[in-house]
Protein backbone atom coordinates (compact mmCIF):
# COMPACT_ATOMS: atom_id res chain seq x y z
CA UNK A 1 0.00 0.00 0.00
CA UNK A 2 1.59 2.88 -0.87
CA UNK A 3 1.52 6.42 1.55
CA UNK A 4 -0.91 8.00 -1.10
CA UNK A 5 -3.01 5.14 0.16
CA UNK A 6 -2.95 5.10 3.77
CA UNK A 7 -5.92 5.56 5.43
CA UNK A 8 -4.50 7.46 8.82
CA UNK A 9 -2.21 9.71 6.64
CA UNK A 10 -2.97 13.40 6.99
CA UNK A 11 -5.38 12.74 9.60
CA UNK A 12 -6.45 15.78 11.77
CA UNK A 13 -5.89 16.46 15.91
CA UNK A 14 -8.19 15.49 18.35
CA UNK A 15 -7.03 17.11 21.30
CA UNK A 16 -9.77 15.99 24.20
CA UNK A 17 -10.03 19.36 25.63
CA UNK A 18 -10.52 20.78 22.72
CA UNK A 19 -13.98 19.11 21.85
CA UNK A 20 -15.00 17.56 25.69
CA UNK A 21 -18.16 19.61 25.97
CA UNK A 22 -19.33 18.25 21.97
CA UNK A 23 -17.90 14.85 23.12
CA UNK A 24 -20.30 14.29 25.96
CA UNK A 25 -23.53 15.63 24.01
CA UNK A 26 -22.59 13.39 21.34
CA UNK A 27 -22.26 10.16 23.25
CA UNK A 28 -25.50 10.51 24.71
CA UNK A 29 -26.77 11.38 21.24
CA UNK A 30 -25.16 7.96 20.37
CA UNK A 31 -26.59 6.35 23.11
CA UNK A 32 -30.46 7.10 22.31
CA UNK A 33 -30.18 5.87 19.02
CA UNK A 34 -28.14 3.05 20.29
CA UNK A 35 -31.18 1.69 22.80
CA UNK A 36 -33.47 2.22 19.85
CA UNK A 37 -31.06 -0.49 17.65
CA UNK A 38 -30.86 -2.46 20.97
CA UNK A 39 -34.90 -2.93 21.18
CA UNK A 40 -35.40 -3.20 17.50
CA UNK A 41 -32.22 -5.66 16.85
CA UNK A 42 -32.38 -9.79 17.58
CA UNK A 43 -29.87 -10.53 19.86
CA UNK A 44 -26.28 -11.65 18.89
CA UNK A 45 -23.70 -13.21 20.88
CA UNK A 46 -21.37 -11.20 22.62
CA UNK A 47 -24.25 -7.58 22.20
CA UNK A 48 -23.02 -7.40 18.59
CA UNK A 49 -26.54 -6.70 17.67
CA UNK A 50 -26.41 -3.54 19.27
CA UNK A 51 -23.74 -1.70 17.71
CA UNK A 52 -22.75 1.23 14.80
CA UNK A 53 -20.84 1.37 12.01
CA UNK A 54 -18.76 3.99 10.68
CA UNK A 55 -19.58 4.92 6.76
CA UNK A 56 -18.72 7.08 4.28
CA UNK A 57 -20.95 10.06 5.80
CA UNK A 58 -20.55 9.05 9.72
CA UNK A 59 -22.08 6.87 11.64
CA UNK A 60 -24.94 4.14 10.96
CA UNK A 61 -27.19 1.73 12.88
CA UNK A 62 -27.94 -1.14 10.24
CA UNK A 63 -31.32 -2.12 9.10
CA UNK A 64 -33.61 -2.38 12.05
CA UNK A 65 -37.14 -3.85 11.89
CA UNK A 66 -40.58 -2.42 13.36
CA UNK A 67 -43.38 -4.56 12.43
CA UNK A 68 -43.70 -4.38 8.87
CA UNK A 69 -41.61 -1.55 9.05
CA UNK A 70 -37.79 -1.85 8.30
CA UNK A 71 -35.56 1.26 8.64
CA UNK A 72 -32.28 2.35 9.59
CA UNK A 73 -30.67 5.64 11.20
CA UNK A 74 -27.31 7.30 10.31
CA UNK A 75 -25.48 10.10 11.46
CA UNK A 76 -24.77 11.95 8.64
CA UNK A 77 -21.50 13.91 9.86
CA UNK A 78 -20.69 15.43 6.36
CA UNK A 79 -24.05 17.86 6.73
CA UNK A 80 -24.66 17.31 9.94
CA UNK A 81 -28.03 15.80 10.82
CA UNK A 82 -29.60 12.52 11.87
CA UNK A 83 -31.59 10.84 9.17
CA UNK A 84 -34.05 7.96 9.75
CA UNK A 85 -34.81 6.66 6.20
CA UNK A 86 -37.54 3.61 5.68
CA UNK A 87 -37.91 0.84 3.23
CA UNK A 88 -41.00 2.28 1.82
CA UNK A 89 -38.81 5.74 1.12
CA UNK A 90 -39.29 8.00 3.84
CA UNK A 91 -36.88 10.05 5.14
CA UNK A 92 -37.04 12.18 8.33
CA UNK A 93 -34.06 14.54 9.44
CA UNK A 94 -33.19 16.27 12.42
CA UNK A 95 -30.31 19.12 12.35
CA UNK A 96 -27.57 18.55 14.82
CA UNK A 97 -26.42 22.00 16.31
CA UNK A 98 -24.35 23.40 18.43
CA UNK A 99 -27.26 24.44 21.30
CA UNK A 100 -29.27 21.17 20.60
CA UNK A 101 -29.64 19.68 24.05
CA UNK A 102 -29.85 15.87 24.70
CA UNK A 103 -33.25 16.58 25.93
CA UNK A 104 -34.71 18.21 22.75
CA UNK A 105 -32.52 15.79 20.85
CA UNK A 106 -34.52 12.72 22.55
CA UNK A 107 -37.84 14.38 21.98
CA UNK A 108 -37.06 15.41 18.54
CA UNK A 109 -36.36 11.36 17.43
CA UNK A 110 -39.10 10.30 19.14
CA UNK A 111 -41.29 12.54 17.71
CA UNK A 112 -39.82 11.94 14.11
CA UNK A 113 -40.33 7.96 14.58
CA UNK A 114 -43.73 8.61 15.52
CA UNK A 115 -44.33 10.13 11.96
CA UNK A 116 -42.96 7.19 10.64
CA UNK A 117 -45.19 4.74 12.40
CA UNK A 118 -42.28 3.24 14.55
CA UNK A 119 -43.33 3.32 18.42
CA UNK A 120 -40.26 2.02 20.69
CA UNK A 121 -39.58 1.80 24.23
CA UNK A 122 -36.27 2.29 25.45
CA UNK A 123 -34.98 2.66 28.80
CA UNK A 124 -34.66 6.42 28.62
CA UNK A 125 -31.34 7.52 31.04
CA UNK A 126 -27.74 7.57 29.84
CA UNK A 127 -26.11 4.24 30.59
CA UNK A 128 -22.58 3.60 32.73
CA UNK A 129 -23.41 6.18 35.01
CA UNK A 130 -22.67 5.87 38.76
CA UNK A 131 -26.31 8.81 38.75
CA UNK A 132 -27.92 8.05 35.46
CA UNK A 133 -29.72 11.15 33.95
CA UNK A 134 -33.04 10.84 32.04
CA UNK A 135 -32.68 12.10 28.55
CA UNK A 136 -35.99 13.67 28.89
CA UNK A 137 -34.17 15.95 31.64
CA UNK A 138 -31.04 16.74 30.28
CA UNK A 139 -31.37 20.12 28.93
CA UNK A 140 -27.08 20.69 29.96
CA UNK A 141 -25.42 18.84 27.37
CA UNK A 142 -26.27 21.03 24.60
CA UNK A 143 -22.28 21.29 23.13
CA UNK A 144 -22.04 20.84 19.24
CA UNK A 145 -18.66 21.62 17.52
CA UNK A 146 -19.17 20.26 13.86
CA UNK A 147 -15.42 20.63 13.30
CA UNK A 148 -14.47 18.30 16.17
CA UNK A 149 -17.46 15.76 15.05
CA UNK A 150 -16.57 15.60 11.96
CA UNK A 151 -12.49 15.23 13.00
CA UNK A 152 -13.79 12.32 15.29
CA UNK A 153 -15.50 10.41 12.10
CA UNK A 154 -12.20 11.05 10.27
CA UNK A 155 -10.25 9.32 12.62
CA UNK A 156 -12.83 6.36 12.75
CA UNK A 157 -13.01 6.01 9.34
CA UNK A 158 -9.41 5.68 8.70
CA UNK A 159 -9.21 3.87 12.17
CA UNK A 160 -11.87 0.77 10.82
CA UNK A 161 -10.15 0.40 6.93
CA UNK A 162 -6.82 -0.47 9.38
CA UNK A 163 -8.80 -2.62 11.73
CA UNK A 164 -10.33 -4.45 9.00
CA UNK A 165 -7.41 -4.98 7.33
CA UNK A 166 -5.50 -6.34 10.59
CA UNK A 167 -9.10 -8.30 11.07
CA UNK A 168 -8.31 -9.71 7.75
CA UNK A 169 -4.98 -11.57 9.03
CA UNK A 170 -7.18 -13.87 11.46
CA UNK A 171 -8.72 -17.50 10.70
CA UNK A 172 -10.84 -17.74 14.08
CA UNK A 173 -13.83 -16.32 15.32
CA UNK A 174 -13.71 -12.21 14.84
CA UNK A 175 -16.08 -9.39 15.43
CA UNK A 176 -16.99 -7.07 13.32
CA UNK A 177 -15.27 -3.97 13.37
CA UNK A 178 -17.75 -1.62 14.91
CA UNK A 179 -18.25 0.85 17.32
CA UNK A 180 -19.88 0.57 21.04
CA UNK A 181 -22.16 3.49 22.01
CA UNK A 182 -21.99 3.42 25.48
CA UNK A 183 -18.09 4.04 26.02
CA UNK A 184 -17.55 5.44 22.46
CA UNK A 185 -15.34 2.83 21.04
CA UNK A 186 -14.17 1.11 18.01
CA UNK A 187 -13.35 -2.14 18.16
CA UNK A 188 -12.85 -5.11 16.81
CA UNK A 189 -12.38 -8.67 18.77
CA UNK A 190 -10.47 -12.12 17.87
CA UNK A 191 -11.43 -15.08 19.54
CA UNK A 192 -9.39 -18.52 20.42
CA UNK A 193 -12.16 -20.83 20.21
CA UNK A 194 -12.29 -21.87 23.64
CA UNK A 195 -14.76 -20.21 26.57
CA UNK A 196 -13.55 -18.87 29.60
CA UNK A 197 -13.43 -20.83 32.43
CA UNK A 198 -14.60 -18.13 34.87
CA UNK A 199 -16.56 -15.10 33.36
CA UNK A 200 -17.76 -11.96 34.70
CA UNK A 201 -20.59 -12.66 37.43
CA UNK A 202 -23.28 -10.24 38.39
CA UNK A 203 -23.09 -7.92 35.79
CA UNK A 204 -25.22 -9.10 32.92
CA UNK A 205 -23.49 -6.69 30.09
CA UNK A 206 -20.13 -8.23 30.58
CA UNK A 207 -21.23 -12.06 31.28
CA UNK A 208 -22.51 -11.89 27.97
CA UNK A 209 -19.44 -10.09 26.46
CA UNK A 210 -16.76 -12.19 28.39
CA UNK A 211 -18.04 -15.78 27.44
CA UNK A 212 -14.90 -16.82 25.22
CA UNK A 213 -11.73 -15.93 25.58
CA UNK A 214 -10.68 -12.59 23.71
CA UNK A 215 -7.92 -10.28 22.60
CA UNK A 216 -9.71 -7.12 21.86
CA UNK A 217 -8.20 -3.94 20.23
CA UNK A 218 -9.72 -0.57 19.48
CA UNK A 219 -10.16 3.04 19.06
CA UNK A 220 -11.34 5.56 21.81
CA UNK A 221 -11.33 9.51 21.93
CA UNK A 222 -10.44 9.56 25.53
CA UNK A 223 -12.72 9.85 28.43
CA UNK A 224 -12.57 11.34 31.84
CA UNK A 225 -9.76 8.94 33.19
CA UNK A 226 -8.06 9.03 30.31
CA UNK A 227 -7.92 12.42 28.64
CA UNK A 228 -6.15 11.51 25.05
CA UNK A 229 -7.60 10.05 22.17
CA UNK A 230 -5.86 6.20 22.55
CA UNK A 231 -5.50 3.09 20.26
CA UNK A 232 -5.85 -0.03 22.82
CA UNK A 233 -5.30 -3.73 23.11
CA UNK A 234 -6.47 -6.17 26.26
CA UNK A 235 -6.54 -10.08 26.71
CA UNK A 236 -9.47 -11.45 28.50
CA UNK A 237 -9.00 -13.52 30.95
CA UNK A 238 -5.28 -12.05 31.32
CA UNK A 239 -2.66 -14.55 31.83
CA UNK A 240 0.36 -14.40 33.58
CA UNK A 241 3.28 -12.29 32.22
CA UNK A 242 1.46 -10.34 29.60
CA UNK A 243 2.50 -7.13 30.74
CA UNK A 244 6.09 -8.52 30.38
CA UNK A 245 5.62 -9.01 27.05
CA UNK A 246 7.64 -6.31 23.90
CA UNK A 247 5.33 -4.09 22.32
CA UNK A 248 5.67 -1.81 19.21
CA UNK A 249 6.21 0.72 18.41
CA UNK A 250 8.56 2.41 20.96
CA UNK A 251 5.47 4.71 22.59
CA UNK A 252 3.55 1.57 23.53
CA UNK A 253 3.19 0.93 26.58
CA UNK A 254 1.06 -1.29 28.96
CA UNK A 255 -1.13 0.35 31.73
CA UNK A 256 -2.13 -0.98 35.03
CA UNK A 257 -5.84 -1.40 35.15
CA UNK A 258 -6.50 -2.49 38.92
CA UNK A 259 -5.34 -6.12 38.70
CA UNK A 260 -4.95 -6.32 34.86
CA UNK A 261 -3.46 -4.32 32.10
CA UNK A 262 -4.23 -3.04 28.87
CA UNK A 263 -1.80 -2.18 25.90
CA UNK A 264 -1.70 1.60 25.01
CA UNK A 265 -0.33 3.43 22.33
CA UNK A 266 -1.99 7.13 21.91
CA UNK A 267 -3.70 8.49 18.38
CA UNK A 268 -0.74 11.31 18.40
CA UNK A 269 2.08 9.09 18.11
CA UNK A 270 0.28 7.03 15.31
CA UNK A 271 -1.17 10.24 13.80
CA UNK A 272 2.45 11.46 13.40
CA UNK A 273 4.33 8.36 12.71
CA UNK A 274 6.50 8.07 8.99
CA UNK A 275 3.62 5.27 7.80
CA UNK A 276 0.55 5.86 10.62
CA UNK A 277 -0.99 2.80 9.15
CA UNK A 278 2.30 0.92 9.41
CA UNK A 279 2.68 2.04 13.00
CA UNK A 280 -1.20 1.07 14.13
CA UNK A 281 -0.35 -2.39 12.53
CA UNK A 282 2.40 -3.13 14.20
CA UNK A 283 0.97 -2.28 17.60
CA UNK A 284 -2.05 -4.84 16.84
CA UNK A 285 -0.21 -6.98 15.69
CA UNK A 286 2.42 -6.75 18.77
CA UNK A 287 -0.74 -6.77 21.24
CA UNK A 288 -2.01 -9.69 19.12
CA UNK A 289 1.16 -11.80 19.68
CA UNK A 290 1.74 -10.46 23.64
CA UNK A 291 -1.70 -11.90 24.55
CA UNK A 292 -1.65 -15.22 21.88
CA UNK A 293 1.44 -16.07 23.16
CA UNK A 294 1.11 -16.07 27.12
CA UNK A 295 -2.23 -17.45 27.05
CA UNK A 296 -1.58 -20.65 24.71
CA UNK A 297 -3.52 -20.06 21.76
CA UNK A 298 -2.65 -22.32 18.54
CA UNK A 299 -1.38 -19.57 16.91
CA UNK A 300 0.01 -21.22 14.02
CA UNK A 301 -3.70 -22.49 13.20
CA UNK A 302 -5.02 -19.26 13.65
CA UNK A 303 -2.95 -17.67 10.68
CA UNK A 304 -4.84 -16.55 7.86
CA UNK A 305 -4.36 -16.45 3.61
CA UNK A 306 -4.16 -12.66 4.00
CA UNK A 307 -1.60 -12.52 6.87
CA UNK A 308 1.26 -11.24 6.18
CA UNK A 309 4.20 -13.64 5.47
Amino acid sequence: MSAAADPLAGLPELPFEEWAATRATLKLYLQIVGKLRLASAPPKNHWWHVTFYPTARGIGTHPMRYGPITFEIDFDFVDHELCVRTSDGRTEKLALRDGLSVAEFYREVFAALERLGIDIEILPQSYGDPTPIPFADDEADAAYDPEYVTRFWRVLVGSAEVLEEFAGWFNGKTSPVHLFWHGMDLAVTRFSGRRTPDPPTGNFVSHEAYTHEVISFGFWAGDDSVREPTYYSYTFPEPPGLAEQPLEPEAARWVELGSSHQARIGYEDIRTADSPREALLAFLQSAYEAGARTAGWPMDELVSTWAPK
